[in-house]
């Protein structure tokens, strides 16, 4: 029994010495990027299911459209929508700027009477707060 003890525990010894933690994947970090515009209807109806088309600043080739980030929070008389674009950029050693608008939408249903607020994120200012674009949009029954 001894015997395969040994040669279990020599086994185990050589796959662990066989793994590796260099990762030779590529690798990427989330970053926000900025809104540069918004399409939305001049009323919402209530129960209805909108298309909100967005304008997207992609900065270099590096970085690639993800997903929205949607925010919820009201007042007493609206509902309040901040919205973000979340890219991913990759980890490589040379990106060419671009500057280059792509378009991306996300679905919307509306669900309250009340007005809706969309606060698209656009990016810092040079003290480095958040600035958006916000667009009101009333609700009709």
């Amino acid at each position: 029994m001894r015997p395969y003890l040994k040669l279990f525990g020599l086994a185990c010894a050589l796959a662990l010495a066989s793994c590796s933690l260099n990762d030779d994947g590529v690798n990427f970090q989330y970053t926000s990027l900025n809104i540069t515009g918004a399409s939305l209807p001049d009323t919402f109806e209530l129960g209805r299911v909108y298309n909100v088309d967005v304008n997207i600043l992609r900065p270099n080739d590096c970085t690639l459209m993800d997903q929205f980030d949607v925010k919820r929070s009201f007042t007493d008389s609206t509902q309040i929508r901040t919205i973000s674009a979340i890219g991913i950029t990759l980890d490589k050693e040379e990106c060419i700027e671009m500057n280059d608008s792509l378009q991306d939408a996300f679905q919307f249903e509306v669900l309250y009477t009340k007005p809706y607020i969309f606060r698209f994120y656009t990016g810092d200012d040079s003290a480095g707060e958040p600035e958006f674009l916000e667009i009101e949009v009333p609700v009709k029954e």
